[in-house]
């Protein structure tokens, strides 16, 4: 919600965002068989459509006896976990930040910014002579202080939306590539996700 505010557009020209640049038909392609992939690409939630190939490969294994019983009932609940994983990363992705807070927030800021001159002009005004002057410096840098967390707050608010402060998305999963690849005996392996400009994607 904040990736088209001028800062973001102009600091996005140092780092790339990879999901951004390329397409999931071509990152599927890669892992998946054409007719697995034609069944797969044609469905809005991809990632369910996977783990259900996987949850009826795993079904037909048993089917045919390549599998005992109590095996298939663990890859069962692994495959359970990882769908209910994938479900409350859908949650926290495509739920809406309430923008009541975040208005709210704002509000509350800026009318302690124009209270706080106020609430300090009467204590400098006894330390002294001309001492009510650093009402001003002394509420700005109060000031200050609230205004940069509230942008913190905000700039934090989507941790996946591609910004420099947001979650290295790219590069744990890229981790877990290379680990599971590993695990399979590949050894064609991606290198790993290096930070651009100290920013880790």
């Amino acid at each position: 919600e904040n990736m088209n505010r001028p800062e973001n557009i102009e600091y996005r020209t140092h780092f790339n965002v990879v999901e951004q640049e390329t397409k999931m038909d071509e990152e599927l392609k890669r892992y998946l068989p054409t007719d697995e992939f034609e069944a797969v690409i044609k469905n809005k939630n991809r990632a369910a459509q996977i783990l259900a190939h996987q949850s009826a490969e795993l079904r037909n294994l048993y089917d045919k006896g390549f599998i005992e019983h109590n095996h298939h009932v663990e890859l069962s609940l692994i495959l359970k976990e990882l769908y209910d994983h994938q479900g409350k990363c859908e949650r926290i992705k495509n739920f809406p930040y309430p923008r009541q807070f975040a208005s709210i927030n704002l509000y509350f800021i800026r009318l302690f910014v124009v209270m706080v001159p106020f609430g300090l002009i009467r204590e400098f005004d006894k330390l002294g002579d001309h001492m009510i002057w650093l009402t001003i410096p002394m509420s700005a840098l109060v000031c200050w202080v609230f205004l940069t967390l509230e942008s913190i707050g905000e700039s934090t608010e989507n941790p996946f939306e591609g910004g420099p402060n947001d979650v290295p998305i790219t590069a744990l999963s890229r981790t877990i590539e290379i680990d599971l690849r590993e695990m399979l005996g590949e050894t064609e392996l991606p290198p790993p996700v290096q930070a651009v400009n100290n920013i880790l994607m």
